[in-house]
């Protein structure tokens, strides 16, 4: 696939192919990260930092965090 660098105001940007962003699934405003390695720019969708981890315990069958005393003997007292 092929592109070409165009001026944007005063700035310059690359056109994606509709092609390219339905195979990468990124849309119009959505927010990416820029990142150069050697002479290559490589664009990645912007993640939040725990984004997924949600979904990635329900599949591994971890316990919801507010389940975690359910059924476990615990002393809230402070001890004196």
């Amino acid at each position: 696939m092929e592109a070409k660098v165009v001026r944007i105001g005063n700035s310059q940007g690359v056109r994606i192919p509709k092609a390219a962003l339905q195979q990468t699934r990124l849309s119009a405003g959505q927010r990416v990260r820029l990142e150069v390695v050697e002479d290559t720019i490589v664009i990645r969708p912007e993640r939040k930092v725990r984004q997924g981890w949600k979904e990635a315990f329900a599949r591994a069958g971890a316990p919801d965090t507010e389940d975690l005393w359910q059924g476990v003997p615990h002393d809230e007292a402070w001890d004196e």
